[in-house]
């Protein structure tokens, strides 16, 4: 069974200086019918209009994924970390026993665009970690692998078993993902437009997947999609 979640009936919140779209309930916007996923608890498309950011701030015992789809986004951390990650790079933060991070947008002028992701980890008191990947060059018509309970494949291991991967389209590509007995996925459309078994989803889109074997997607032109695969 596949659940569309249209991209307008997301919670939203603009202050000004960020425009953001909750896919889960967060912060002011709560919907009993919308808290998670399994292991997935929350996917914000967040634009960040030049010089703004999220100053320094705390997390605990949650798996912080950030994908940036447009624009650079500059991080520090507690643990030392300082990078800009630009479209087409993942950063990973587990937060484990407690980390603090802040996140600005690098540009004094030009909008950043990223979806930020928590995974609910399958264990409390982790040691914190930090790590990056970066597919802005990774080809499309294909699924790349971002993380996984094990690291396999080259991909980042995280606390749960939640494979996330990519896909990417330039216009006439086909992505088929198997689903294993017992496991759900979910879609998110992170730029473009896409159909998903035939069912078309645009830019902001999400869909809930049980009790599907085999999952297919195309794309008539340019596209981005996340895909978790959920144990």
């Amino acid at each position: 069974m596949i659940t569309i979640r249209k991209s307008q009936e997301r919670g939203h919140a603009n202050h000004g200086w960020l425009d953001s779209y909750h896919t889960f309930s967060f912060a002011d916007y709560y919907d009993p019918k919308h808290m998670s996923f399994r292991s997935l608890r929350v996917i914000n498309d967040d634009v960040v209009a030049g010089g703004g950011g999220f100053g320094t701030h705390p997390h605990r015992d949650m798996e912080i994924i950030t994908y940036v789809i447009r624009g650079a986004l500059e991080h520090a951390d507690s643990m030392g970390n300082g990078s800009v990650i630009r479209p087409g790079d993942v950063q990973y933060m587990a937060a484990g026993t407690g980390v603090q991070h802040s996140e600005f947008n690098h540009s004094p002028s030009e909008e950043v665009r990223l979806l930020q992701i928590w995974i609910q980890p399958d264990r409390r008191g982790a040691k914190p970690g930090y790590a990056e990947k970066h597919l802005a060059d990774a080809p499309p018509g294909q699924l790349h692998l971002i993380t996984s309970k094990a690291g396999r494949d080259g991909s980042i291991a995280i606390n749960q078993d939640a494979d996330l991967w990519l896909a990417k389209f330039i216009g006439g590509e086909r992505v088929t993902h198997t689903l294993a007995p017992g496991r759900s996925a979910y879609l998110q459309v992170a730029e473009g437009e896409v159909t998903l078994n035939g069912q078309p989803l645009a830019q902001g889109d999400g869909a809930q997947v049980n009790a599907e074997t085999a999952l297919e997607l195309t794309a008539a032109g340019k596209a981005q999609v996340l895909l978790f695969d959920l144990g």
